[in-house]
């Protein structure tokens, strides 16, 4: 059993994760703004209220853990520019405070920066609206950050390029920076898969310090 803080508990990717965690047998705690949001109820769940923005907001949330998940989002395109940077920032300062009692950090990241088979970066691709490249480019910023952090034990997982809610089939593929796409070209994941993939890398670590990514 282990114990996991998940900032960002009741968004689609965040409430995925907490369902599949528990699930497992594994102790969580919902970090959230209002933890009325928190719809999911079971033993070994517990709600709180917390800030990803506030590095000492997060180092309360994570003192006893033994992973932080971050699974925050943005809204729109502004609201991701907002949010997703500065909280890379916020958590990374905040696990620091705990020395060699820091959880592990596993956030969600984004596809954006991903490799295509044609060298390029999925953000490159034309008719892009502006708000996706924000969203893009937001993960991206965060995901910079993190690579120059080399005091936390951190690891951010990409989805596919297209990430939905769906079926929970427990089988998917990974890479490290090359979109995972499959013989039709297409780069796609059930939200209900990528909690599964960010709980098997929980469970089994492999990609200490690195982005790694996920799909079909």
């Amino acid at each position: 059993m282990t114990n996991i803080a998940v900032f960002g508990a009741n968004g689609t990717i965040g409430s995925a994760i907490v369902r599949e965690a528990l699930r497992r047998g594994h102790r969580v705690t919902a970090v959230v703004r209002d933890p009325a949001k928190v719809t999911e109820r079971h033993a070994d769940l517990t709600v709180t209220t917390g800030d990803v923005l506030d590095p000492q907001s997060v180092t309360a949330a994570a003192k006893g853990q033994d992973v932080v998940v971050s699974a925050v989002g943005g809204g729109d395109g502004p609201g991701h520019l907002a949010t997703i940077r500065p909280a890379a920032e916020a958590l990374t300062e905040g696990l620091r405070a705990l020395g060699d009692r820091s959880p592990r950090l596993i956030t969600v990241g984004g596809a954006g920066s991903l490799r295509t088979p044609d060298g390029k970066q999925v953000w490159d691709a034309p008719g892009l609206p502006d708000f996706l490249l924000q969203i893009m480019h937001a993960h991206g910023d965060a995901l910079d950050h993190y690579r120059t952090v080399t005091d936390v034990d951190w690891t951010n997982l990409s989805p596919a390029a297209t990430i939905a809610p769906g079926d929970r089939t427990g089988v998917y593929r990974t890479a490290l920076d090359d979109l995972v796409t499959d013989d039709n070209g297409d780069s796609t994941i059930s939200v209900e898969d990528y909690a599964v993939a960010l709980l098997d890398e929980i469970e089994q670590p492999r990609h200490h310090r690195q982005r790694f990514t996920v799909g079909y």
